[in-house]
């Protein structure tokens, strides 16, 4: 199905945990074939946005629509991948029979599943440990064999949770090159990151704070908006200037 209107639309999301509202009203959209960065510092809300968005999110009100079809409809489980912070892999099972486990939930037919764990494989750059047990790689190599699992099933969409935490930066680097080169071949990513120089390595960026969107804007945008000299001064400022225009409101209205 061809979809027209941007890999994701939400309107009006609200999403309580807790007790308490995690996220209030938030409108934002994913543009299709492009790597979009979401990007704040931890509990702005970035991974319930993306668990509403993969249709995971319990205890959510609004529109969230994925591909023309409301989040976490039956005929989304090909069409999105979902990478989550935790490797979410099988340790005791090699890279390969993970990959054809997945390949088997996405409802691969058995004659092209070997096809589509062979390009999953290549396309992390995993070749040569394909019949290694994934409890004996390292923790780099375990995030790719997840982003593999997640790529296997030839989704259109990808929403990957913070995928580069923790990695070196040399896999880091590796990873975001990956995921330039999928959105070239017509992929959409959304992908979260509490790193704030990675917002350089995005074609745009979704930038949150406490469950609210501060600016959605490209990366060369946000430095000529803020006359700041990186993505994380960049960020801060925006976030001064809106603290301010909140206070002033407060104050006009009293």
């Amino acid at each position: 199905m061809v979809n027209n209107g941007g890999a994701v639309r939400v309107r009006g999301l609200d999403v309580e945990r807790g007790g308490r509202e995690v996220i209030a009203g938030l409108d934002v959209d994913v543009p299709t074939g492009q790597v979009v960065g979401l990007l704040g510092p931890s509990g702005s809300g970035k991974t319930t946005l993306m668990r509403a968005i993969v249709g995971v999110q319990d205890r959510t009100r609004g529109e969230v629509t994925v591909l023309g079809e409301p989040a976490g409809s039956p005929g989304l489980r090909r069409r999105v991948g979902y990478v989550t912070q935790a490797a979410s892999v099988y340790t005791d099972l090699t890279v390969v029979q993970n990959l054809r486990y997945f390949a088997r939930l996405a409802g691969l037919p058995a004659a092209g599943a070997d096809a589509a764990v062979a390009r999953a494989v290549d396309t992390v750059d995993l070749a040569g440990h394909e019949k290694q047990r994934v409890g004996t790689l390292s923790g780099g190599e375990r995030s790719r064999v997840s982003l593999a699992a997640a790529l296997v099933g030839d989704p259109e969409l990808l929403v990957l949770d913070e995928p580069t935490v923790g990695l070196d930066p040399v896999l880091r680097r590796d990873l975001w090159r990956t995921f330039r080169g999928l959105a070239a071949d017509g992929r959409s990513l959304l992908v979260s990151s509490h790193v704030m120089d990675e917002a350089t390595q995005c074609g745009r960026l979704l930038l949150l704070r406490r469950g609210e969107l501060v600016a959605d804007t490209t990366p060369d945008e946000l430095l000529a908006e803020t006359g700041a000299p990186d993505a994380e001064r960049a960020f801060l400022a925006l976030i001064d200037r809106s603290e301010a225009a909140g206070t002033t409101t407060g104050e006009e209205s009293r």
